[in-house]
């Protein structure tokens, strides 16, 4: 192989070659290290064959570039050792054989001189190796970095995080025994001195449905099985667990209790000895486990069925240990198990529900206790990676490290499935914008021209699935909020009417009759980056819902714990069941945290391991052929390679370039005066660069080798040590004697100058405070003796002191009744100017108030005890103001004025009546005069009503405008209640109130409204809530009243 035939030299200040392949091993020399070197760079089988070579030979890193391939060998290897740490620390990154250390020193270093935040992004399929690559990375910084003994703490931390978040949020999966269940980034923050000093982790939508169902062949989270293994059996009694597993209806799903890579008892062991590094108190761990076999009791709760179909509880001991673990009443969570709370009209019902809701119950408190468990398990892990007295300085810097979900293709895919590989569409989309997108457009931008590389953008699939109003998560919400008979079935139609047309969306209703075969009627299919992937749409609604029913938050009123532990998981039950309303729904949260997630990937310097899994079997030595050419394909490798064999390995500014290596030639030390690109010119060429090996950019110098640019950076290491020990020799000599000789000459005088002022002024500060202390002691010690010498002084201090607190906080309207509380001295002269303060505010209030505002409010005034918290739209009356009349003159008949004569109308409005018999709709004015109330129909007086004979008025609660009016029928002349509605209801029934003087004697009913149709007879009025007004007669011979409610009560 010519790159490693060929001898790498670097060309030093004083022209001797040095040699820079000698640390490479003979093991290497198997196939090339970086792909950017293969002669058929083109070549998808000489891409794989090289990566079969490496592989053979336990060589399971490569570059294509900067960014690093890893194999996941499914064995331990010998590379991870303290040494080979050291043989990667401070090296340049092609200097060594590929390896995930050298990954993570470039970053290190990266962060150090650069002064630029850095992340590692490890991406590829579940079993890829991603988890153990993020720990290396770990381990590596732990080793390597400056250390001291709060350091060494967080080292320590660090690391221990790991196998309690493996505990709790991984587990064993048909591709992987090790599966991480929920998305990981990491933050790792580093001081001015390169020392790590905190840490923060933010974790995405972890797998709960794994707690309550795992497929043919996995397992639930790995806590589960490690406290059944290898806990105490005095641990175990108190939790009332057996060491059997299959003892548990959540860990028996899956039928497979044990795998042979994992030892349950001694990972058990570690993950306690991890919390106790990370900082858990032992009442903490005691509590942490109380909940975790909590879930496995809930898991135990069985139900049994009644006639009637109700749910009863058949495992009475699951109850008492669930009781005694969370500190909450038995009867309590056994009817929150069994029962569901519903509000109509403003009561709370308990419903019973059936054996299935039951069941569903249970499974949905099981997973919202562990995943609020876990969110609380990495905020404590949080609390002690914080850096207390870290602060965003520019000597701060932070290295991000995300350990995220692999694409997953299982036989069944459901709504987990849809958000992982949802989540590596936009890390792939992130990918293609960093690497391959960025890098022609910053060759356009340059002006370098070169062969653009057409590669494949993934935009389309994450439109298809986030894009507002039309992509799948909108169209699950959408279906997810509607009203109706909402089911999985129906958003699947909804997704084929919308998004049918999309080339990358199909089902088996748009499929042809081949695809039909392989595709069940429950199923959407995507096509990924990554390939084809059926979803089954069964759960995805009650997955991106997450619903509790509501009672369950009574579990946590009778609850005796008060650990913070249980009040974190308690209060998220609380609202998460009583204000779900306000809570975005799964798929959206999880939309939104990957987009928060994007721009923090954006906004720092990226770094890349893309790991490929060598075969499905987890064999070691195994090389799928098949297999891992469509994850090459996915990954986007072959298009990353020719980009990198069409560019340019390195790239700076001509200023950056220009300071760093000037003082390589004559010409350009120390300093250039001419243009930037004529220096970086000058300089290139007397290092001897050949014209393939660069090219100059309109702000840039592209480097088209890695050897080329080592060749300098070793050569301006050897001429730092020649200029630095010039210029300190003389910079030394010269700063001592000038510093030596003005001290000698300035020592002496400036001293004495500066004590002399320094001592004049602290002993009148002294004095003056001194004086100022003895006032306020002696004025403290007679501030209860009438005024005097000793006191005046203290006593004059505190009434100022009142009176520019009371100046700055005076009361700004009569309804703030707030006021300083004054010193004894003042409590006379505080009280008389309180009372001057609100009668000044009271005087200005009132005469701002003229009569037609006063009358107004007494209205209103009437209007509040009356409807005020009874009537539905008394709220939208408010603030609309009441009128004299709602009828014009024009609007009333002059022969019915006539028919008046003198009297005085003080109020009119249009009403409908309601015939008492047929509830025949008519429109009538009704009027209110000084003694009666008259009803006309136009020219007519219909009837009038004297206030003396109105027994009362019944209304109802809801938003309707209908009223009775009740009349005495002791005459012949009333034939009986009156039924009228208003559209100013609540205005008239005020004004009838006021002019009759019977606002006590007005009635707000809810249901319904009896009323005398004659002597004798009744007629009832029904209401109802809905969606609109609907007034009808009904088939029982009630009028029906159906009023929209405009507020809850």
């Amino acid at each position: 192989d010519l790159y490693f035939s060929e001898e790498i030299r670097a060309v030093g200040s004083d022209g001797i070659r040095v040699m820079m392949e000698s640390a490479l091993t003979a093991r290497d020399r198997v196939g090339v290290q970086d792909f950017v070197l293969l002669e058929n760079h083109t070549s998808e089988v000489a891409f794989i064959e090289n990566l079969r070579k490496r592989f053979k030979e336990n060589l399971i890193y490569t570059y294509i570039g900067s960014v690093l391939v890893s194999m996941n060998p499914y064995k331990e290897l010998e590379i991870y050792t303290k040494q080979h740490m050291e043989r990667y620390r401070g090296v340049n990154f092609y200097e060594v054989s590929p390896h995930i250390y050298a990954v993570a020193d470039n970053a290190y270093r990266s962060m150090r001189t650069e002064r630029r935040d850095q992340c590692i992004l490890i991406s590829g399929e579940s079993g890829a190796g991603k988890t153990e690559a993020s720990k290396k990375v770990l381990q590596y910084y732990a080793v390597t970095c400056p250390a001291s003994e709060h350091v060494q703490t967080v080292k320590d931390r660090l690391l221990q995080s790991n196998p309690v978040l493996e505990a709790f949020g991984n587990a064993k999966t048909l591709r992987n025994d090790n599966s991480s269940r929920f998305g990981k980034y990491m933050d790792i923050q580093f001081d001015f001195k390169g020392a790590p000093v905190g840490g923060h982790i933010i974790n995405y939508l972890l797998e709960k449905s794994r707690v309550v169902h795992q497929s043919h062949g996995e397992r639930n989270f790995h806590i589960f099985y490690q406290l059944i293994e290898g806990g105490e059996d005095d641990l175990l009694r108190r939790l009332g667990l057996e060491k059997n597993a299959q003892q548990y209806q959540y860990l028996v799903k899956g039928n497979c209790p044990k795998v042979s890579s994992i030892n349950d008892r001694n990972d058990w062991k570690i993950m306690r000895k991890a919390l106790s590094i990370i900082g858990f108190t032992d009442d903490e761990v005691e509590e942490l486990l109380n909940i975790i076999a909590s879930v496995l009791h809930l898991g135990n709760v069985q139900y049994g069925g009644e006639d009637s179909g109700s749910a009863y509880i058949t495992t009475e001991t699951q109850i008492k240990y669930l009781a005694r673990l969370l500190g909450v009443d038995g009867t309590v969570l056994k009817e929150a198990l069994t029962h569901k709370k519903i509000i109509a009209k403003g009561e709370e019902l308990m419903s019973p529900l059936n054996q299935e809701q039951a069941a569903s119950a249970r499974d949905a408190l099981s997973k919202a206790i562990y995943g609020r468990t876990f969110t609380w398990l990495v905020n404590k892990i949080n609390d002690s990676l914080a850096f207390k007295v870290w602060t965003h300085s520019v000597n701060a810097s932070v290295i991000g490290l995300l350990d995220i979900y692999g694409f997953e293709v299982f036989q069944n895919n459901s709504f987990e499935q849809f958000c992982i590989n949802y989540c590596n569409e936009k890390l792939q989309q992130l990918f293609i914008e960093l690497t391959l997108k960025s890098e022609q457009e910053e060759y356009e931008a340059e002006g370098i021209t070169w062969e653009p590389v057409q590669y494949f953008n993934n935009k389309i699939i994450c439109d298809l699935v986030e894009e507002k109003f039309k992509g799948i998560i909108s169209i699950l919400d959408e279906e997810c909020l509607r009203p109706g008979d909402a089911s999985d079935i129906t958003f699947l139609e909804k997704l084929e009417d919308t998004v049918g047309g999309h080339a990358h969306f199909l089902t088996h209703k748009l499929a042809d009759g081949k695809t039909r075969k392989v595709m069940g009627r429950e199923e959407f299919r995507l096509i990924h980056y990554a390939g084809e992937v059926n979803y089954n749409v069964n759960g995805f609604l009650d997955k991106n819902n997450d619903l509790l029913f509501r009672n369950l938050k009574e579990v946590r009123a009778q609850a005796q714990k008060k650990n913070y532990i249980y009040i974190y998981i308690y209060i998220y039950i609380y609202f998460h069941s009583i204000y779900l309303s306000i809570y975005l729904s799964t798929a959206t949260q999880f939309k939104n945290s990957l987009a928060k997630l994007m721009e923090i990937l954006m906004s720092k310097e990226p770094s890349y391991v893309r790991c490929i899994k060598p075969n499905d079997a987890k064999q070691a030595g195994r090389f799928d052929e098949v297999l891992i050419r469509h994850q090459v394909k996915y990954l986007g490798l072959m298009e990353n390679l020719r980009v990198r064999r069409a560019g340019f390995a390195y790239r700076r500014r001509y200023e950056t370039f220009l300071q760093r290596y000037k003082s390589l030639c004559p010409d350009t030390w120390p300093n250039w005066d001419g243009r930037l690109v004529d220096g970086v010119s000058t300089l290139v060429k007397y290092l001897g660069y050949k014209p393939e090996e660069y090219k100059l950019g309109r702000t840039k110098i592209f480097i088209r080798f890695p050897k080329t640019l080592f060749a300098t950076e070793d050569a301006l290491e050897v001429r730092k040590h020649s200029l630095a020990t010039k210029l300190q020799s003389s910079w030394k000599g010269y700063s001592q004697k000038t510093k030596y000789r003005k001290m000698r000459q300035s020592a002496v005088k400036i001293q004495a100058w500066w004590r002399g002022i320094l001592a004049r002024r602290e002993a009148k500060r002294r004095r003056e405070a001194a004086n100022t202390i003895r006032r306020f002691v002696k004025g403290f010690i007679y501030r209860h003796q009438p005024r005097c010498p000793e006191n005046e002084y203290f006593l004059d201090y505190v009434r100022y002191s009142f009176l520019m607190k009371l100046h700055r906080s005076l009361p700004k309207t009569v309804l703030d009744k707030s006021w300083p509380t004054p010193p004894p001295a003042l409590i006379e002269a505080s009280e008389q100017l309180r009372k001057l303060c609100m009668q000044n505010m009271v005087w200005k209030y009132c005469k701002n108030i003229n009569s037609e505002w006063k009358h107004q409010l007494e209205q209103k005034m009437v209007a509040s005890e009356i409807f005020k918290d009874k009537k539905d739209n008394y709220p939208q009356s408010v603030p609309k103001l009441f009128v004299g009349t709602r009828l014009s003159g024009e609007d009333i008949n002059p022969k019915l004025q006539q028919a008046v004569g003198n009297e005085k109308m003080k109020y009119a409005v249009p009403v409908t009546k309601y015939d008492r018999k047929g509830y025949k709709a008519r429109n009538r004015q009704l009027m209110l005069m000084a003694d009666s109330a008259i009803i006309v129909e136009e020219a007519k007086l219909k009837q009038r009503i004297d206030y003396s004979s109105l027994k009362g008025i019944s209304v109802s609660s809801l938003s309707d405008g209908m009223f009775v009016l009740h009349v005495a029928c002791e005459d012949n002349k009333q034939k009986g209640d009156v039924v009228l509605q208003s559209e100013h209801v609540i205005e008239t029934l005020t004004k009838v109130a006021i002019c009759a003087d019977k606002m006590n004697s007005i009635n707000i009913n809810q249901g319904s409204i009896k009323f005398n149709v004659a002597q004798g007879k009744e007629g009832i009025i029904d209401f109802t809530s809905g969606s609109e007004l609907l007034i009808a007669k009904a088939k029982n011979g009630h009028l029906s009243v159906t009023a929209p409610r405009l507020n809850s009560r």
